[in-house]
């Protein structure tokens, strides 16, 4: 759900849902007007300062998030120094235009009863739709009294003012509040409980949560390219609903990704939750588990609703994969192997356990997939990364099923090899993996594999060392994906793993965070905002300082 001034909110040339302003002595300014310097608090929390006049302010927008502070809202908070040598008669506050409202899943639906904003008790503003049952609305408030005004029309608008005095060289701050709720007493009731706990509470305990989660490699660059990416990865490809409060693994919230809040069973359980579980191994456990109830009843089956209803068939070998190699790093990360016993999680491991092994060929220790991790369709059914995956996943499904049905697991061992003399052909005299095949000599060149499924991942699935000779002449001879940042990520495992850490490191992305399409210095170029990828740039490139040993 997403509400705004204006149907053409991205472009930024509508009015603005809710904007500071400024009156001193009698006369407006706005906010901006004679440039801001902006930072990033903790890579994360949106700082500015600037002039309003004979004003200096400094401000900070953030949602709050922490022991206590984890509520559907933001709070815009503004320090207010007089600079003058006389007293100032000074108002400051919001005002803003509901012009839009929208659904999207993928591409946007927009709502089509009339907005409406309204004042409710305790001087706060209500934005919502005009025809019942409401499924989102929200409450804007001042941190105490104030003035408010609402003008209605196709788009109403709003204000709320705060008044203050300012004598020479006193600084004064004002906060806002912005609540969430499912409709619009829940949303009042929200801004309440922002108001109670107070902005600075607020800040504090979010900047104690952004500090709990923050990852070293030693190297101030690397840092900031972990940690911007994990934490975009964490709020962004996780959402809690207003409705059910449980929480939901997407592609991306940000609605300038096209990929919207879908759901695939690789990028969710081998992109985002290891970034999670990075920062908070307590929510990667709980997101691993919502994932096995809500999707493990038809793991790798294609990509789904956010709620597990399917939005896209396509089976895919990694897909149903994921989740044992999920398990497993988060077991081998935290220690906590009392999960398997969790009823969902076991289910989808026997279900994943099942569902590959039907895939099996009838006379090697192969499997079979129609897709590969993104959903393209593969060029020959028994692939190269597929069956490795597979691998991996059953040396972990041995080790966690029951005894009977650990015995009933395919040989992992038996399987590498099958890959060894399946997809391996001679180049020039050379080996060099190949990136599928029919297994009756048909196949395809592991040089122009797509990215997510590339022979530059083998070692992650200890189906390779990163010294073997086949592999190493393979990642040379990998063709590059314009564009692609994902084959960026897949090239830290590679021989030029150091190169490619830098070439991320320098690389301005989508405002730091992960694109999908960039140019050849990196900078976002489509699909910006891609959560999920965040959450795999966050992790491999963390992977390859701590794990790898690549210098940052």
């Amino acid at each position: 759900m997403e509400f705004a001034g204006g149907a053409d909110f991205l472009t930024g040339s509508t009015p603005a849902l809710l904007r500071p302003v400024f009156e001193v002595e009698g006369e407006r300014h706005d906010l901006g007007g004679g440039g801001m310097a902006w930072e990033r608090a903790l890579e994360w929390l949106p700082t500015f300062a600037t002039s309003v006049g004979p004003l200096a302010v400094r401000g900070t927008v953030f949602s709050p998030y922490g022991r206590d502070a984890d509520m559907a809202g933001a709070v815009y908070a503004l320090s207010l120094e007089n600079r003058t040598e006389r007293v100032l008669e000074v108002r400051c506050g919001v005002e803003g235009t509901l012009g839009h409202r929208q659904l999207r899943v993928r591409s946007e639906r927009a709502f089509h009863d009339r907005h409406r904003a309204c004042v409710a008790d305790r001087d706060v503003v209500v934005l919502d739709g005009a025809t019942p049952p409401g499924v989102v609305a929200l409450a804007i408030a001042a941190e105490e009294t104030s003035s408010v005004t609402v003008e209605d029309g196709d788009a109403p608008t709003y204000q709320i003012w705060r008044s203050l005095t300012l004598e020479p060289g006193e600084r004064g701050e004002i906060a806002f509040y912005l609540a969430a709720g499912p409709e619009r007493d829940g949303a009042e009731a929200a801004v309440a409980a922002l108001r109670r706990r107070g902005w600075r509470d607020l800040l504090s305990a979010t900047r104690h949560a952004l500090i709990s989660m923050e990852q070293t490699t030693g190297h101030e660059g690397t840092d900031r390219l972990v940690n911007r990416n994990l934490l975009f990865a964490y709020f962004y490809g996780v959402g809690r609903a207003l409705d059910d409060a449980h929480f939901y693994l997407v592609r991306s919230r940000a609605p300038w990704n096209g990929h919207g809040a879908t759901y695939r069973d690789w990028e969710a359980l081998m992109w985002t939750l290891p970034a999670v579980q990075l920062g908070d191994p307590s929510l990667a456990r709980e997101l691993l588990l919502r994932a096995c109830e809500l999707h493990g009843y038809a793991p790798g089956r294609g990509e789904n609703y956010m709620d597990g209803t399917l939005f896209s068939p396509g089976f895919s070998l990694e897909g149903a994969a994921a989740y044992p190699l999920a398990v497993d790093r988060y077991i081998r990360g935290t220690g906590d192997d009392e999960i398997v016993e969790e009823p969902a999680l076991a289910d989808a491991l026997y279900l994943a356990a099942d569902d590959i092994g039907a895939r099996r060929d009838g006379r090697l220790p192969l499997y079979a997939t129609e897709v590969d991790p993104a959903g393209n369709p593969v060029a020959h059914p028994f692939t190269l990364h597929g069956n490795a995956v597979v691998a991996l996943a059953f040396d972990v499904l041995r080790r966690t099923l029951d005894e009977d049905a650990a015995g009933e697991i395919e040989d992992p061992d038996a399987v590498r090899a099958a890959l060894q003399r399946n997809f391996v052909a001679e180049r020039e005299g050379k080996p060099v993996f190949v990136a599928s095949a029919t297994l009756t000599g048909e196949r395809s060149e592991a040089s122009v594999e797509a990215p997510a499924a590339s022979a530059l991942w083998l070692p992650l699935y200890d189906a390779v060392s990163r010294d073997d000779s086949t592999y190493r002449r393979t990642a040379r001879e990998i063709v590059e994906v314009p564009g692609s940042l994902l084959q960026r990520c897949a090239r830290l495992f590679g021989p030029d793993a150091q190169s490619a850490l830098q070439w991320l490191r320098h690389a301005p992305l989508d405002s730091g965070v992960a694109a999908e399409l960039v140019d050849e210095d990196g900078r976002a170029v489509g699909n910006g905002g891609d959560a999920a990828l965040s959450g795999l740039v966050a992790y491999t490139a963390w992977y390859a300082v701590h794990a790898l040993g690549v210098k940052p």
